[in-house]
């Protein structure tokens, strides 16, 4: 396999490498996503974007994990790829297909990017639990950590609310409960401090990823998980370690985030040369 290009993408400093497959598909083994996700060894990312053709929408955007997991939805790339589509074709909106359906983004104020991320789910099978579970308040406890919300925003998430997010064990029991047994298909992890009735601060543990500075399926999972609870409206500014999204759940059960992006460098990779390297 030859250089490819990519592009090094962020949103709040939850960071992507994304390569456009829509002429030339990469074809990208789970070696490779791994290799070039690697902080050390590779170009380094949280997630790994790979943009398809479809008949349905402005671009297929495929997501894979760092650990060359695939992913369902990624709300702070899907702005960063609804950016670069209406960069392209100058208009003001861009449909983008996933895995978990149809995102749909427009630009908002200030440089900032809206994302429809679809309906909110809050049926045990949905999410999906391993077994039929009051989703509200699930029975779990470890470390202290205790009666999590479970909801869906194209992927699983389990919501811990704390007194202080500040000195949240989430780096010690992230990776624990990311793989709860409550959850086949493991899950994402987050410790939200409520500040306001519109205000939330936010840790995230990502499946596949581990520690991230943010994620906005994550934002958009504590605010319904708040507002489920009682703790917080339907719209509220989530606070993550990288910085401030704006996340509204609708009457109509869609969430949208809205905020900023960034492009960081282009470059060339090769990703044989870099598997090679970690077999070694």
């Amino acid at each position: 396999m030859s250089n490819l290009e990519f592009t090094k993408m962020h949103g709040l400093g939850n960071d992507f490498v994304v390569f456009d497959g829509r002429v030339n598909n990469p074809a990208l083994s789970t070696a490779a996503v791994r290799a070039i996700s690697n902080r050390f060894t590779g170009v380094g990312c949280d997630q790994l974007i790979v943009l398809e053709p479809s008949e349905t929408a402005d671009v297929f955007m495929r997501i894979y994990n760092a650990d060359g997991g695939e992913s369902g939805a990624c709300g702070n790339a899907t702005r960063c790829i609804g950016a670069q589509l209406m960069d392209e074709s100058g208009n003001t909106a861009a449909d983008i297909e996933t895995v978990a359906g149809l995102l749909k983004t427009e630009r908002a104020s200030g440089g900032r990017v809206s994302v429809d991320m679809g309906p909110v789910y809050t049926e045990w099978q949905d999410i999906p639990l391993a077994q039929e579970t009051d989703t509200l308040h699930l029975p779990i406890e470890v470390n202290g950590m205790r009666d999590p919300v479970a909801v869906s925003v194209g992927n699983p998430h389990m919501v811990f609310f704390v007194d202080d997010a500040s000195v949240s064990p989430i780096d010690e029991l992230g990776y624990q409960l990311e793989r709860h047994p409550l959850f086949p298909e493991r899950t994402n992890v987050q410790m939200a401090e409520i500040l306001g009735y519109d205000r939330i601060q936010l840790k995230t543990w990502e499946r596949g990823v581990g520690r991230t500075l943010a994620s906005g399926s994550s934002a958009c999972a504590a605010l319904a998980a708040a507002h489920r609870r009682g703790l917080c409206g339907r719209h509220a500014d989530v606070l993550a370690d990288g910085g401030t999204l704006s996340i509204t759940w609708r009457d109509d059960n869609h969430v949208v985030q809205t905020g900023p992006y960034a492009v960081s460098y282009h470059g060339r990779v090769n990703p044989a040369a870099l598997v090679e390297e970690t077999l070694e």
